[in-house]
């Protein structure tokens, strides 16, 4: 008994080579990964285990119940004979893997063709094989992989139900007993281990390519953000430098460079004595592929460097390319051809087209901040070109640990924004809607100050409908941030008052700031005063707007002392209307 568990086991290097074998089918992957295959998949893995199943039927021993004796590689059996194999394995794998139909089909080949061999088991060997398909399939389970325990468990159990389908239906029984008392438990182990066995290498040789692939992809996602900061900056000798540099490091290669359509623009690695950047192109090849824009693998025959001892003997040249243009050339060195494996060429390919696409949108960022500096000119320079580049940075960092917050500052930054457009049309808004504008910039303000501003609201309600100019509450807060607290480091204050008078409406912004020197306090408002922080034109636009539309009596009211804060106030007097 002992015997024969050791020659099955030995007789499992089989399974496993059919096992790895298999790895190379795509629809075997199907039927591992998929919920469901379709109705050709299954036909070919019907055929596939069914075929199987016959090979481990050849594979098994003969045993005669009159000598007792096992004979190798069953291709007749007599009518004393029965056979110790290994069918039950690819039957039960059918059912686990492919389901019912798949397991009664493979179950259904690998029975007949048992049957027709013949043998005093011929039928009960025949059906139990399409028991075993039937059985495995019902355990198929969506969703779920097949465990190796599960796989042990119900191999052994599928051999089982066999040996008592022997015992009930072979004749005569005396035959039968002595069968399933020397091969039951040696098959019941062996095809219970064949099963998990298989399954193991199967799941082993997919995850170990699947982590390949991951491991890849992790490296293309790590170059692509280690790169995008340099490629931003368009193709130039320092980003393509510090790009080589990034690649040099991640892909092992020994040298790698970066061309335009003329020169090399960067070399990193071996052979930077004479590929050096500024230099103009060498080799024929790499002006082949800026011509023809494909990816060309050149060995020491092709590559035609000018220097006879250069120590690099193969390449891969792969194009970068704008709006379909070829502008450069992406060049992986190696010492030999051997060295360029199938996943180091898909990997460079995938990195010119990475590579291709930073340089795309480097080229739509620069049309777009072309496009926003015309726009900021338009708007007459309302925006301050800091504050809108200090607020994107704020929200750019808060994207990855602060999702919701950062979603808050961009619809605060997009109000702020779109009140400044219209507000160099319109020629009077609400103080309602002004006050709105306020809150926006000082929503990513108190951001980018980080806990070091509090800003107050004393807010009569009953006055918000109250018209004024447009931008005119806004750039008297941003007087007091950019030149009120800017340099303090906590207890940051600003106070925004609107409070009802007999003259009016009286707006009020004060801050805790460093105060303004009594030499400024004067002119500021009244005309531009220039300094090293600043020309007082914003106060004075403002303070120009209000007197010409409601007199001197609404002009800018500025109490101020030195380290002690700034109050800014105006007037709006009520309409008869109002």
């Amino acid at each position: 008994m002992f015997e024969l568990l050791l020659t099955m086991l030995e007789r499992l290097g089989i399974i496993v080579t059919i096992a790895f074998v298999l790895t190379r089918f795509r629809f075997f992957r199907d039927m591992i990964y998929s919920d469901q295959l379709a109705r050709k998949q299954q036909y070919v893995a019907i055929g596939f285990f069914g075929f199987f199943g016959i090979i481990g039927t050849y594979t098994g021993l003969t045993f005669s119940t009159d000598s007792l004796q096992f004979n190798s590689w069953p291709l007749e059996v007599s009518s004393d004979e029965a056979i110790a194999n290994s069918r039950v394995i690819g039957v039960v794998l059918a059912g686990l893997l492919g389901g019912k139909r798949v397991g009664f089909g493979a179950g259904l080949i690998a029975g007949i063709h048992r049957y027709m061999l013949g043998g005093f088991t011929a039928v009960a060997c025949g059906l139990a094989s399409i028991i075993a398909g039937l059985i495995a399939g019902s355990l198929h389970k969506r969703n779920r992989h097949v465990k190796l325990r599960s796989a042990f468990m119900i191999g052994a159990g599928a051999e089982t139900v066999q040996m008592l389908i022997i015992l009930l239906l072979s004749k005569p029984f005396q035959n039968a007993m002595a069968l399933v008392e020397v091969i039951g438990i040696p098959m019941i182990l062996a095809n219970g281990i064949g099963c998990a066995l298989f399954l193991l290498i199967i799941k082993n040789v997919v995850n170990e390519e699947e982590k390949a692939g991951a491991l890849q992809a992790q490296k293309t996602l790590r170059i692509a953000d280690q790169t995008l900061g340099y490629l931003r900056q368009g193709l130039s000798e320092t980003s393509a430098h510090e790009v080589c540099q990034i690649l040099h490091r991640e892909i092992e290669g020994s040298a790698v460079a970066i061309t335009d359509r003329t020169h090399i623009l960067s070399h990193v690695g071996l052979a930077n004595d004479h590929h050096q950047s500024g230099h103009e192109i060498q080799t024929t090849i790499t002006k082949d592929v800026i011509h023809k824009g494909e990816i060309v693998i050149a060995n020491d025959q092709t590559i035609h460097c000018a220097e006879k001892n250069c120590p690099l003997g193969a390449a891969i040249i792969a194009p970068l390319k704008q709006r379909g243009k070829t502008i450069g050339t992406l060049k992986f060195y190696f010492r030999s051809e051997k060295e360029i494996t199938h996943i180091i060429t898909e990997l460079v390919l995938g990195l010119s087209n990475l590579l291709s696409n930073q340089l795309e949108i480097a080229e739509a960022d620069k049309a777009y901040q072309l496009a926003k500096e015309a726009e900021i000119k338009a708007l007459q320079a309302q925006i301050s070109p800091h504050f809108l580049f200090n607020s994107l940075n704020t929200i750019i960092s808060l994207i990855r640990i602060e999702p919701d917050k950062a979603r808050k500052l961009l619809v605060s930054l997009s109000h702020f924004l779109r009140q400044n457009l219209s507000g160099t049309t319109a020629n009077m808004t609400s103080l309602n809607q002004e006050l709105k504008h306020v809150k926006a910039y000082l929503e990513v303000e108190e951001a980018r100050f980080v806990d070091r501003l509090t800003v107050k609201y004393t807010i009569d309600e009953s006055v918000l409908s109250v018209q004024l100019p447009p931008l005119t509450l806004q750039p008297i807060v941003e007087n007091a941030i950019k030149h009120g607290i800017k340099n303090k480091e906590n207890d940051c204050l600003v106070e925004i008052t609107i409070a009802q008078n007999p003259n009016g409406v009286t707006v009020c912004v004060t801050d805790n700031g460093e105060g303004i020197s009594p030499d400024r306090l004067p002119e500021l408002g009244r005309a531009h005063v220039s300094s090293e922080i600043g020309t007082g034109l914003g106060l004075y636009n403002v303070n120009r707007r209000l007197t010409m539309l409601f007199g001197n009596e609404a002009s800018l009211s500025i109490h101020s002392e030195p380290c002690n804060g700034t109050t800014i106030c105006f007037l709006i007097p009520l309409m008869e209307d109002e």
